[in-house]
């Protein structure tokens, strides 16, 4: 139980790992609640309450009728299931642990394992509750289509990727600044609620509007989902390879800023949180 594993080669210590990261994903993916169940039905719940809000919201403010050509639903749901997805992921990448975790000191448990297992944890967590929600309101309520559903489903991996990146860069800092890293992912979760754009239109809004939101992937990644989803509706003024490409340079910044830490790592880090 207490011994190191020895690998014999590459294949063997690849496979070991793997193992190692699938029982961490069932350990995350169960962190909600002591029953998985519970703890995927808990995330269910969460959707389904937001979707309901948003929809009380719009009908309160007279939009009963989806901003494109489409059901109003569907509109609501391809802000909410990404805007959620890439939320969960920058807060579970953020708070996989550090080089100072509990979890560090058993092995073969490293820093990476811990990562990667925060991240797919949280992304089969919210693809379930995709698939749920969709299936009961294409069955129960009205058939439901997508324009071009790989495409669709390729946003939404890409809101989950652009999280996890924005995660990394959370957890590189939080071993040197652990309350401004807090206070920041805060306010940036608070500030997607509406430079998201899931309350509205890209194509509607004037250039001044675009150029303050401009900045942020999950903009990028909801209006071209809603033009994957929807036949009447052609993003005009965000692009595909921008979250892209964004995504992959703060991975890059975080990884190289995370193994810095690990090697100056110090228990005194732990201690003052």
């Amino acid at each position: 139980m207490f011994q190191t594993p020895i690998y014999r080669n590459k294949t063997s210590g690849l496979f070991g790992m793997l193992e190692v990261i699938y029982h961490t994903i069932v350990r995350k993916a169960r962190s909600g609640h002591r029953s998985a169940v519970i703890a995927m039905l808990l995330n269910l719940m969460q959707g389904l309450t937001m979707i309901i809000a948003f929809l009380l919201f719009f009908t309160v403010l007279g939009l009963r009728s989806s901003p494109i050509r489409g059901d109003m639903m569907l509109y609501i749901m391809t802000g909410i299931f990404v805007y959620l997805t890439h939320i969960k992921s920058v807060s579970a990448v953020m708070g996989a642990g550090g080089p100072t975790s509990s979890m560090m000191l058993h092995r073969p448990m490293n820093t990476i394992i811990a990562i990667v297992a925060a991240a797919f944890a949280t992304l089969y967590t919210q693809i379930f509750t995709l698939v749920v929600i969709l299936s009961v309101y294409h069955i129960a309520f009205t058939p439901i289509t997508i324009h071009d559903p790989v495409a669709a489903m390729g946003f939404f991996l890409m809101a989950w990727f652009s999280g996890c990146a924005v995660g990394m860069i959370f957890l590189a800092l939080s071993p040197w600044f652990p309350r401004f890293t807090s206070l920041a992912k805060t306010i940036y979760t608070r500030v997607n609620m509406l430079a998201s754009g899931k309350m509205f239109v890209v194509n509607t809004l004037p250039a001044s509007m675009i150029a303050m939101f401009d900045w942020n992937p999950l903009f990028h990644n909801i209006d071209q989902m809603r033009g994957a989803v929807f036949l009447h509706y052609n993003p005009q003024f965000t692009s595909v390879e921008y979250p892209i490409y964004l995504s992959l340079v703060l991975i890059m910044i975080g990884l190289m800023g995370e193994f810095f830490g690990r090697q100056h790592v110090s228990i005194s880090w732990s201690a003052g949180r």
